[in-house]
């Protein structure tokens, strides 16, 4: 983790003037996204579903710890932490040796929080807005996840059986994404019959028949890579080849249109145009459509009154979909105005639209 010192400090340099400016005394950061990207991909993650971790960041004008208990410290120092970054161990079973840390290294001043305490204030959006702004060492490691991330949804899908439940291709895909060192923060899998019915398909016992979608939302360094792709056992028939043909078009608008300096809403105001023009008006209300990503697997949701600017160094993921259809890849939007696919598997069959590679169904 010490390559990554630069990166450390460079953040630090950042929540620092953010004191300076607020007059806060710290910052405290627990949640799992927060933790992370303070860090420069550190986890403090043991229970894969809770969004705080065992372990957490503060920030005084002075100094900068990781806090946790003495069952995880020496883990996290052999493994996860960069060498800048100092470490306070607490007892596991004095619940208040955390809080009594904060109150003496801050002088029982002011805190900012990412969750925050009724004690605390919440962090400042221009610190929110800084996190979501990608620095170059950590699009190498969002590259890095995403491709390992399209590799393994490829690997699965070509070794899929119409006989599997969407139990067995969901824990397929997990075990993939494992073998690969990510978490499977989320695996949505929909065989034929439950395709057309629902948008957030959570697997079944049911197989999957001949037809399946499977979605990952994959984390690696805390950084996530959103995609979505389908399988077909045998010739995909032509109404529903247009279903996904009107998908790749109407993201292809909204691709357009995520250049800096342009508003998150306006992309949802150019998705619902989309949507009217190809006469599937209501599509845009049965589904969110997406947004910007990184230390979430959203990190804002864009709808009519999203007001946040897209920038440089920015991740979006966009999810159109319809009934039985759906796409979605992890960009990151480059210095020259141009969309780079961090999720795309040139394994994988696709198709030309606009200019980028866009996946087909895979039919096997």
């Amino acid at each position: 983790m010490n390559r990554y010192n630069d990166e450390v400090s460079t953040k630090l340099e950042f929540i620092r003037q953010t004191l300076k400016e607020t007059g806060a005394q710290g910052v405290y950061l627990s949640g799992t996204d927060w933790f992370a990207w303070a860090t420069a991909g550190a986890s403090n993650t043991v229970l894969l579903t809770a969004e705080t971790g065992i372990a957490s960041v503060l920030v005084t004008p002075e100094d900068a710890w990781v806090l946790t208990d003495e069952i995880e410290a020496q883990r996290l120092q052999d493994e996860e932490l960069p060498s800048n970054l100092k470490l306070h161990i607490y007892p596991w079973a004095d619940t208040n040796a955390r809080k009594s840390f904060i109150r003496d290294a801050t002088g029982d001043g002011k805190v900012l929080s990412d969750r925050p305490t009724e004690t605390q204030k919440p962090l400042p959006e221009s610190l929110q807005q800084y996190k979501r702004v990608m620095m170059p060492t950590e699009l190498e490691r969002y590259r890095e996840v995403g491709c390992k991330a399209s590799e393994a949804m490829t690997e699965v899908l070509q070794a899929a059986k119409p006989t599997w439940t969407e139990y067995q291709l969901a824990g397929a895909g997990a075990e993939a994404l494992w073998a690969r060192g990510l978490h499977p923060a989320l695996t949505l899998v929909a065989g034929e019959r439950r395709l057309p019915l629902y948008r957030h398909a959570t697997p079944t016992n049911e197989p999957i028949g001949v037809k399946a979608m499977m979605v990952f939302c994959a984390r690696g360094y805390g950084l996530y890579a959103n995609l979505t792709r389908f399988v077909s056992f045998g010739t995909i028939p032509h109404q529903e080849n247009e279903l996904h043909r009107v998908c790749r078009e109407v993201e292809s608008v909204a691709l357009n249109k995520c250049k800096p300096g342009t508003a998150l809403n306006e992309v949802y105001q150019t998705l619902f145009y989309a949507y009217q023009q190809h006469n599937f008006p209501n599509a845009i209300r049965e589904h969110h459509q997406g947004g910007t990503t990184g230390y979430l697997a959203r990190e804002i949701v864009a709808n009519p009154t999203t007001t946040d600017t897209l920038k440089e160094n920015i991740a979006v993921a966009w999810n159109p979909s319809l009934a039985g259809a759906k796409i979605e890849d992890t960009f990151v939007i480059s210095a020259d105005g141009k969309l780079e696919n961090l999720t795309y598997d040139a394994n994988f069959p696709s198709v030309e639209v606009e200019g980028r590679l866009r996946p087909l169904v895979l039919e096997v």
